[in-house]
């Protein structure tokens, strides 16, 4: 097996209803988990050998080993 980094993200939802979205890797990017975060609780991702993508959708903050990200609200 390859092996993958230590790469986490934690993301902090600014609003109710933060949707956060695990993408596979692949020949077919498809989703394959799917979360729903209320304001202020956070959950802590990490890229494994069957996700090769988040995408987080509505108002929150990202933390990676390479800096923050706020997103802006979906409205």
């Amino acid at each position: 097996m390859k092996q993958l980094g230590n790469d986490y993200v934690v993301i902090k939802a600014q609003e109710d209803g933060v949707n956060v979205i695990g993408l596979t890797r692949g020949s077919d990017t498809r989703f394959h988990h799917s979360e729903k975060l209320d304001k202020g609780e956070v959950m802590i991702a990490q890229f494994t050998e069957h996700t090769s993508a988040i995408k987080v959708r509505g108002k929150s903050v990202i933390k990676t080993s390479y800096g923050e990200v706020e997103t802006d609200s979906r409205k």
